[in-house]
């Protein structure tokens, strides 16, 4: 970030302010975590911030610090559109389209004269924030906050529940710290929230050891769903709705899923085809290994995107369409996949 930049926003943040501060839609633990890490150090300054999220998220995310106080645009509306039209400022994170918060939400973002900041990782940011924080080497939106506290001069006042949230978003946005965007920095990052007040091992514990039955059943008709494509060193896994309702499917439960086709020796890139029936819409989600960028690939074929080895998208045929799809573009991708 520009000196210029963080000298006018730290002008900007030397009196109280109405705040709101915005994830992406179906937030993740990155978009969780650096949002409500950003509340918690705003408020030190006497700030009104609120974390105005487009709609529901993960159970396994319902412990983080501040969590309780996060508003629903989706089942809260009426007020949540209140303290968007009285915000001085909207920090958007983890995304850098405001479509990425669902068409309602982002066409009332787009009509707010708050001054707009982003801070994210993704590829191609859209050009509606005036002032921009985008870095794609990053490991984690919830790290470009640290380092954004830190250009403030604020470092010393990361407190236990900040570190909280920002290890949160840097674990879960580098599959525990295995991806290649985690670097040595990184891991200074993650040395200095815990001497702050992070603890490691409940935050992993809270996360990733608390499944359900229902949860765990779903992951074996998932990976009972699994195809592999050999000569394409391709592996997809599918879930229909119906799958979802046997299983009492919570938001949340095939979170990561799809990095167990990914695992498979010799896979360079896996997807998971899951049904929505109520958004009538297929979401996707591909990871790779290597060069191949599942972000081109996405925006190219299912209207999405991400990072090179990780993105998302959807389409709006069936399910049994959008994998003969798949299956029909990939040979044209056949040298990057060898």
């Amino acid at each position: 970030m520009k000196k210029e930049v963080i000298t006018a926003i730290k002008k900007l943040l030397s009196t109280p302010k109405r705040i709101v501060i915005v994830p992406h839609k179906n937030p993740d633990g990155d978009a969780i975590g650096s949002t409500l890490g950003l509340m918690h150090y705003l408020k030190i300054y006497n700030h009104d911030a609120v974390v105005i999220a487009p709609n529901d998220y993960p159970e396994f995310l319902k412990w983080i610090p501040g969590e309780d106080s996060i508003i629903q645009f989706e089942s809260q509306r009426i007020i949540a559109q209140k303290i968007i039209n009285e915000a001085d400022i909207i920090f958007t994170l983890d995304f850098n389209a405001l479509h990425r918060t669902g068409h309602d939400m982002g066409s009332f973002l787009e009509t707010s004269s708050a001054l707009k900041i982003m801070i994210d990782h993704h590829q191609a940011p859209d050009n509606y924030a005036q002032y921009m924080y985008s870095d794609v080497s990053m490991s984690s939106t919830c790290e470009m906050v640290y380092n954004f506290i830190e250009r403030l001069g604020d470092s010393d006042k990361i407190s236990a529940a900040i570190a909280t949230c920002i290890y949160v978003g840097i674990m879960t946005d580098t599959g525990s710290f295995r991806f290649r965007s985690t670097t040595s920095r990184t891991h200074n990052v993650i040395s200095s929230l815990i001497e702050k007040g992070a603890d490691n091992t409940s935050i992993h514990n809270q996360v990733y050891d608390n499944n359900s039955y229902n949860r765990l059943q779903l992951l074996g008709r998932a990976l009972q769903n699994l195809n592999v494509i050999p000569d394409l060193n391709t592996a997809y896994i599918t879930l229909f709705q119906k799958d979802l309702d046997e299983f009492n499917f919570k938001k949340g439960d095939t979170e990561g899923v799809v990095n167990y086709a990914l695992s498979i020796k010799g896979i360079v890139l896996a997807a998971i085809f899951i049904e929505n029936t109520q958004e009538g819409i297929i979401k996707i989600s591909l990871r790779s290994k290597g060069d191949f960028s599942v972000n081109e690939f996405s925006r190219a074929h299912f209207n999405g995107g991400g990072h090179t080895n990780a993105a998302g998208g959807r389409s709006e045929t069936s399910l049994d369409q959008t994998i003969e799809k798949f299956i029909a573009i990939l040979p044209e991708y056949k040298n990057l996949l060898s």
